[in-house]
This record gives C-alpha cells, structure tokens and sequence, in this order.
C-alpha cells in the first residue's frame, strides 16, 4: 500500500513547496499520529516512512502560509485496500480549497 499527497497553490498556479503535513490514523475514539513530511519542491509529498494500513486516516496541512483564513486543513478519508495506491490532492487559495480521490 502506498500513500501520496501533492499541494498546489490555486492563487499562484503552483506546487506549494515546503508545506508540513501530517498523517493519522483513528484508533478507536481518538487518533494516532504515524508521520510527518514536508511538500517538495514540486508540492509532493511521496513517502512517509510509516506504513498506514486499512482503516480511517486523515491528513492535516498546515496552510497558514497559503491562506490566512484556513490555518488548516484536515482531510478524512478511509483506506479499504491496503494493496492499492491512494493519492489525496490538496488545492488550495486565500478563501478555498478542494481535494478529490487521486490517482
């Protein structure tokens, strides 16, 4: 099973390098951190050095550089096949943002 991610700045037209970003994943009640990474230069994010397995996940990104009205954006989503590749997309500008199931 593999995990990715990419960000791009929506007002500029361009990746958003550096952004960190963080992967969790829901045990029980609560959540369990498993990683942590920073966007490349091309707004990426590849690997995480944790492996995510089934279950529910979120990733939070930290957009305050991006915008002044989300400082945050936390995106839930649910892995059902651990022999899959998931991507999850992140646009973002001043006053939006949107994601969608990648590939």
């Amino acid at each position: 099973m593999s995990l990715s991610t990419h960000v791009l700045d929506a007002a500029k037209g361009a990746p958003a390098a550096g952004v960190a970003v963080r992967l969790d994943r829901r045990d029980g009640d609560g959540w369990t951190a498993l990683a942590e990474a920073r966007t490349d230069a091309d707004g990426r994010i590849r690997e995480w050095g944790a492996e995510p397995g089934k279950g529910v996940h979120r990733l939070t990104f930290d957009t305050a550089d991006l915008s002044e009205f989300y400082p945050e954006v936390t995106v839930a989503f649910t892995i059902d096949d651990p022999g899959r590749h998931y991507h999850v997309p992140l646009l973002i500008s001043p006053f939006a943002y949107s994601t969608y199931r990648g590939s």
